[in-house]
């Protein structure tokens, strides 16, 4: 039996529809609670009322007290804004400094120009990425934008030789050599055309590097980087509160299940934007 091509192309169209529907609506509701709470906490937060005893659930507290008898709840809705702010703040300066100069190395024929650039960082590259924050912090004592920062810079290796090589590969293309001969812009070549080339490339490597900053900054605030010791922070809340968890567990476990949340909604998210809809395994191709 045979079917007209457009018929194909619309029942094709209409099951991958609610498939990639279904992606986002995953992450969507994964993601939803903790970047609501994140954004709209602090303004819902009550003001500080009189503490209670240290780790005691209920008595008037959803989800109980935590280590200094504060209530848990506020807690929480005071601790997202800064490992989302950080997380994201983060992201963005690494990408503001990997782009250039990974586009610049791939596109330029001058090789010392590329040396130049890569090389110093392929010195912060062979240092783990918790160590260097820890040693820079042991010194300097940073803030939280400090700690923003820092995060962003032993991000910037890595992302620039990601975006070296995929834009290194849309430049070898005879596209690229043609807009040379015409007398384009170096700027044009690069962000009209091997930027747009790139895209799909970097939206997956966003993904997984906004879940590993996520992790990054969530880590450090645990290890007292960049954050007081009793600060309303999803992080220092599960550093401080372990030490009740069997008493009033509920002092960790929000806290830990919002940040697995954060990180793992926001990579299904890039998941769904990234699915290229094709045939399922063993399914055969249509006769046209």
């Amino acid at each position: 039996m045979t079917h007209k091509p457009s018929t194909l192309l619309s029942d094709t169209y209409a099951v991958v529809q609610p498939r990639r529907a279904g992606r986002y609506a995953l992450g969507l509701a994964v993601i939803s609670v903790p970047l609501v709470l994140a954004v709209l906490g602090p303004v819902f937060a009550a003001a500080p009322g009189a503490r209670a005893a240290s780790f005691t659930p209920g008595d008037g507290h959803w989800f109980g007290t935590d280590f200094v008898g504060r209530d848990v709840w506020r807690q929480v809705l005071l601790g997202g804004r800064p490992v989302a702010l950080t997380a994201l703040a983060a992201t963005a300066l690494a990408y503001l400094v990997a782009l250039p100069v990974g586009l610049i190395g791939a596109l330029t024929h001058r090789r010392w120009l590329e040396e130049t650039l890569l090389r110093p960082l392929d010195v912060l590259l062979a240092v783990p990425s918790l160590l260097l924050i820890l040693l820079v912090a042991s010194v300097l004592t940073p803030d939280a934008v400090g700690l923003a920062l820092l995060v962003a810079l032993v991000n910037v290796p890595d992302a620039a030789r990601i975006v070296r090589a995929a834009a290194a590969d849309a430049a070898a293309r005879p596209a690229v050599e043609a807009l040379r001969m015409q007398g384009e812009t170096w700027w044009r070549t690069a962000v009209g055309y091997v930027g747009r080339s790139i895209l799909r490339t970097l939206a997956a490597d966003a993904g997984t590097r906004l879940t590993g900053v996520l992790y990054l900054v969530a880590t450090a605030a645990f290890l007292g980087v960049g954050v007081a010791p009793d600060a309303a922070d999803w992080a220092v809340m599960v550093d401080r509160n372990r030490t009740g968890l069997f008493v009033q567990p509920w002092a960790v476990v929000v806290p830990a299940l919002l940040i697995v949340a954060l990180t793992t909604g926001s990579n299904l998210l890039f998941d769904a934007a990234l699915h290229k809809p094709g045939r399922r395994r063993g399914e055969r191709k249509p006769r046209l």
